[in-house]
């Protein structure tokens, strides 16, 4: 075997779209390449031993921000002990800033952007010559319909136990200058009864849990139109055997037509991802986001009210003009609007991405670490972020975890920000910690403060969501094909 494709994937759980697309694309050299997974956390001495079994000539990683340290340890001892081995990067973390990396020094080649044309034909002359001259190649993007599709890559393992990646598009036309996306310059669609009978193919074999990572699902109406006639298709053919579809939703743009087809979803079959990001006019502007706020709050208001949509609304705190307060009215007329979680996220600053032209007059300041987290900015100290931080993070483990469905609205009350962020400076006052906070003990904290608060019947309370006492049985669990979070948020 000559080529050898890994990264270090977040969880056992992810399997990597971007390898199965590099090996589908390998033309006259895929019958040479396979690919080998890690997790990060592994052991690096581990994951070296492996790849030299393989005994392959060349090593594409890819690189993310979530594994960009940990693989660049492992490059460090792999170059250390078989220095004969060619290491080539690709990925999102390496595709900017390249040079200055310490891992695409360590490395051999590193090719940025797209990668289908690129390392396919970097791999060939790396075997058969002419040697590469350049270090860096920038990723040729060809036509869509030049892209072999990847999905009868993934192996029945992965079907039976792991999430599907898959997209009928890749690129977005918006500019929301926190996203690496703002740098392309629109989206490109796959031809849609081509990836409609590769996901036929995966039903076929098994697979029922589908999460879309195209930026605008809802960009192209008719598409998506098709997509969940697909869906609902299946669901009306086998209701015993559901399936389940993750989509990435612009939230101002729900016309009647598409409203129709995602009323007809059963709950338990469809989620959305929707980015709001900021309610801020002003915020908006800063960093170019386009974005109908009175749109976007009736869409979200209507999906609550007139579909079984589970939907995860992203916030995110640290934007060039963003305050505290201003923040705080933006959550408090989310959390009225009703969507089941709210993704409460730090600014990060994605290598590449144009909100690091604000730095200077927002005074921007970013941890030069991955995930690149803002540290503090002109309108937010670094106390107040941190207090921010700790925030987002107890609010995952209350509210957006669905333990506590009962308690979060009592505990929000009519200052739903304030009053979870005095309860976060509580929680963090008496237990010094953000993580490893066991189930019970937060259940039996949270119940000392709202006695604190002068609530009454809060042993009822937290026994309706199943604290300190012997739980109820469930109540039926609407699709056996939603996750378990989702699920629990259905069953309440």
């Amino acid at each position: 075997m000559s080529i050898l494709l890994s990264t270090l994937n977040a969880r056992y759980t992810h399997a990597s779209l971007g390898l199965r697309y590099l090996l589908a694309n390998m033309g006259e050299l895929k019958n040479e390449t396979r690919i080998q997974e890690f997790v990060i956390g592994a052991k690096t001495t581990e994951m070296v031993e492996r790849i030299l079994a393989y005994a392959p000539r060349i090593v594409g990683f890819g690189v993310y921000i979530w594994n960009v340290e940990e693989t660049t340890k492992l490059v460090a001892m792999l170059k250390r002990v078989a220095p004969h081995i060619v290491v080539v990067l690709g990925g999102p973390e390496v595709s900017h800033e390249t040079n200055e990396q310490p891992i695409a020094q360590l490395a051999d080649y590193v090719v940025t952007g797209w990668g289908d044309v690129t390392f396919p034909k970097l791999c060939g002359e790396i075997l058969h010559g002419p040697k590469p001259l350049m270090k860096v190649h920038a990723g040729v993007q060809p036509p869509m319909a030049d892209i072999a599709l990847p999905y009868a890559l993934y192996s029945d393992d992965d079907i039976a136990h792991r999430t599907l990646y898959v997209e009928a598009s890749r690129g977005c036309p918006f500019k929301c200058e926190f996203c690496l996306s703002a740098l392309d310059k629109t989206a490109w669609p796959f031809d849609i009864d081509t990836f409609l009978a590769e996901m036929e193919a995966l039903h076929a074999r098994g697979a029922r849990v589908f999460k879309f990572v195209d930026r605008t699902f809802n960009l192209n109406i008719k598409t998506s139109l098709k997509i969940m006639q697909f869906f609902l298709d299946k669901l009306a053919a086998n209701p015993e055997d559901p399936v389940y579809a993750h989509f990435e939703l612009v939230p101002d743009h729900l016309p009647d037509a598409l409203k129709e087809g995602i009323a007809k979803f059963p709950p338990g079959a469809l989620q959305f991802e929707i980015g709001i990001q900021s309610f801020n006019p002003t915020v908006q502007a800063n960093i170019s986001r386009k974005q109908d706020n009175g749109k976007a709050a009736a869409n979200i208001r209507w999906l609550c009210e007139h579909s079984h949509v589970h939907m995860h609304v992203d916030l995110i705190a640290g934007l060039p003009g963003e305050t505290v307060e201003s923040f705080a009215e933006g959550f408090d007329k989310l959390w009225a609007l009703g969507p089941h979680e709210i993704q409460f996220g730090i600014l990060k600053r994605l290598r590449g991405t144009p909100i690091i032209r604000h730095t200077e007059a927002f005074g921007l300041v970013f941890d030069p670490h991955p995930p690149y987290t803002i540290l503090a900015n002109r309108d937010i100290d670094f106390p107040t972020m941190q207090r921010l931080v700790r925030f987002a993070r107890y609010w995952d483990l209350v509210a957006n975890s669905g333990r506590f469905t009962h308690v979060t609205p009592v505990l929000l009350g009519e200052r739903p920000f304030a009053s979870f962020m005095a309860f976060s400076d509580w929680l963090y006052a008496n237990t010094d910690a953000t993580h490893r906070i066991a189930l019970d003990r937060l259940a039996a904290l949270t119940g000392k403060y709202l006695r604190q608060l002068g609530i009454e019947g809060v042993d009822a309370l937290l026994a309706s969501d199943g604290h300190g006492v012997k739980q109820k049985a469930a109540a039926p669990v609407p699709s056996l094909a939603a996750p378990q979070r989702q699920a629990r948020h259905l069953a309440a």
